[in-house]
């Protein structure tokens, strides 16, 4: 098989706490929606391995993997450790499988590289945790997943890997591992003003990224601009021998923690551009805040990789697993996001701040490529 399926049980019933934003099934609803589906036959699926603490350390402080590892055993912090490490804050809460959990997102990340190493698509959903810092937590992510499955491919082999982040924030954990890199390229389309406030257009990350912060309600016809004007070109200049999409599902509409407009049509758009610039394609999950869009979007990019075609109307079982997910924010969504997979387009102008700013980075990666 040259598309699989990395997932674990770990996501299932794992919380980081009732009020916090990943308190939602992500993981669970895209294993059962596709298995539900027909989707995910048992040859298609692996489990994920925990991460060893020394493969962690590829990128991480070993005081940092000690420090979470001892979270989570005593379930509880020092202030010194919160202070340094950002363990026990808002974001980053103590929770009982607080080192499990992302360690197991590594480990499919790792894994995943093994799988592609001789060409093929693999999808890890659980991963694409690019705000953890070296020595800290940030952002809800404890570990740094695509550094460190970035790492593993290059020690594999790969002389070029070209990494594409359409998270609506920015992947400024990710920025700072490979800063001033030649080996590893970086494109992050993220929402501007968002935390974490970094990866303005002028910030290239040394020379090694393209950074495009767009306005808010950025819509499926300026990302199509954006991806036929900027990601493509970056990629296949590039040459890579491997490409790494962190596929957030939080710009799209309906997600709580940005105000960007995109349809998942635009996830499934970038995954099909994309694989035929690389023998090696690594597709992660990252942010994603409402139950309902984010098993939506990341179910029909695991449709697209495989090559299964998407119903207009969900038969009942997959529907009534839709219904069956909660959230503390909303208690009924709309209908569509019970009874389908893929959003309706959602076009709209092309704004002239974006046409500048677009006309910007191609000249930019004009100047690289010569």
């Amino acid at each position: 098989m040259t598309e699989l399926f990395i997932g674990s049980n770990i996501y299932r019933g794992s919380s980081y706490g009732p009020l916090h934003p990943l308190s939602i099934p992500r993981v669970p609803a895209v294993i059962d929606l596709s298995r539900a589906l027909g989707w995910l036959p048992s040859e298609r699926y692996r489990t994920s391995p925990l991460a060893k603490p020394v493969a962690l350390e590829r990128f991480h402080t070993p005081e940092y993997v000690s420090a979470l590892l001892s979270a989570e055993k005593e379930q509880s912090v020092s202030e010194a450790t919160r202070t340094r490490h950002h363990l026990g804050t808002l974001s980053n809460p103590v929770f009982t499988e607080m080192y499990r959990r992302p360690a197991t997102a590594v480990g499919g990340g790792l894994l995943a590289a093994e799988l592609v190493a001789d060409g093929g698509v693999v999808f890890n959903p659980g991963g694409g945790t690019h705000h953890g810092m070296a020595d800290r937590a940030g952002g809800v992510c404890y570990l740094n997943e695509p550094v460190l499955t970035i790492q593993r491919l290059l020690e594999l082999g790969c002389q070029r890997v070209a990494y594409v982040d359409i998270d609506a924030h920015h992947c400024d954990g990710v920025a700072e591992a490979f800063h001033g890199a030649d080996n590893v390229r970086m494109v992050s389309v993220h929402e501007a003003n968002r935390w974490p406030f970094t990866g303005d257009i002028d910030d290239d990350a040394g020379g090694a990224a393209l950074n495009l912060p767009v306005a808010r309600c950025f819509n499926d016809t300026e990302f199509d601009l954006v991806l036929d004007q900027i990601i493509l070109p970056a990629v296949q200049s590039f040459k890579a021998d491997a490409v790494f999409l962190q596929c957030g599902a939080d710009a799209v509409s309906e997600d709580p923690l940005a105000r960007l407009s995109l349809s998942n049509r635009c996830h499934v758009k970038t995954v099909r551009a994309l694989r035929p610039l690389a023998p090696r394609l690594i597709v992660s999950g990252g942010g994603g805040y409402n139950p309902w869009t984010v098993g939506r979007a990341w179910t029909a990019v695991w449709a697209e990789i495989a090559g299964f075609e998407v119903p207009d109307v969900l038969p009942s079982e997959a529907s009534d697993i839709l219904r069956a997910l909660s959230w503390p924010r909303k208690a009924k969504p709309d209908h569509t996001l019970l009874a389908t997979i893929l959003d309706k387009p959602r076009n709209g102008p092309i704004r002239d701040d974006l046409r500048r700013d677009v006309a910007v980075l191609s000249e930019r990666l004009k100047g690289w490529s010569g």
